[in-house]
């Protein structure tokens, strides 16, 4: 059986209550093809996880942002993956880049992130990605590869773990890579799992691409063989995250 596409809204720090109840009416009432074809996941932001979850359809599932590096205790302002689970949230993002570039975070820390929120039950979209200067440089591939490993010295099961290839240039900016350089990218994770972590890892993995996806361009990145969904920022707060949900068919 082939890799389920899987399409996450991140909705960032985005949303009043209104808001959100607006964007959740949306989800609930749109025809996409079924969770067979296609899994979604949206992420608001803590303070509307619960609210979020208590309100969406049951065939779509919630993630959290972030959450902190280790069990919970005198960390003022985070959140433990341990909160996440009694909250019923199946689902966390970790690695986005721009927790990487405006908090610090390093490859290692992001690795232990992983690691910790897999072995509370926790399942992860994990995010790797390279700068402008980076992909001008033809560093792309060893950038991407860097945080990978970082992923892969921690963790001993892939099975809960879709990975989630961002180019920093194209989130947010209207620039989008093409299919050719996603697929070229995505292509290159999976032959680095392929020989760091084996054949059947790399076979099951799901790997999204992310970086101003829209309702126009889904279409074509989806239909690479080694794009195995998308994880949606702005246009997920839009009704044009139905289409890009529809792109799995």
């Amino acid at each position: 059986m082939g890799r389920k596409f899987i399409v996450g809204g991140n909705w960032k720090c985005n949303g009043t209550v209104d808001d959100v109840k607006k964007i959740v009416t949306i989800l609930n009432e749109a025809e996409v093809p079924s969770g067979e074809i296609v899994e979604v996941v949206v992420s608001p932001p803590y303070v509307h996880l619960t609210l979020v979850k208590g309100l969406l359809r049951s065939d779509f599932q919630v993630a959290a942002q972030n959450c902190w590096v280790r069990k919970g205790g005198a960390f003022t302002g985070e959140v433990s993956a341990e909160m996440l689970v009694n909250l019923g949230i199946p689902w966390v993002i970790l690695g986005h880049s721009e927790r990487r570039a405006l908090l610090g975070e390093s490859n290692e820390f992001v690795g232990d992130k992983v690691a910790y929120a897999l072995s509370v039950g926790l399942k992860v979209i994990a995010c790797v990605g390279e700068t402008l200067e980076q992909r001008e440089s033809g560093s792309t591939a060893a950038v991407v590869a860097a945080q990978t490993k970082a992923i892969a010295e921690k963790v001993s099961s892939w099975e809960n773990i879709v990975l989630a290839y961002e180019p920093v240039w194209a989130i947010g900016t209207g620039k989008v890579a093409s299919p050719e350089q996603a697929q070229e990218v995505h292509f290159e994770l999976r032959k680095w799992l392929q020989e760091n972590c084996g054949a059947d890892v790399a076979a099951s993995t799901r790997i999204i691409y992310g970086g101003s996806v829209s309702g126009a361009n889904c279409q074509v990145l989806g239909t690479q063989p080694d794009v195995d969904g998308f994880l949606v920022g702005g246009a997920s707060l839009k009704p044009e995250f139905i289409d890009i949900i529809k792109a799995a068919n």
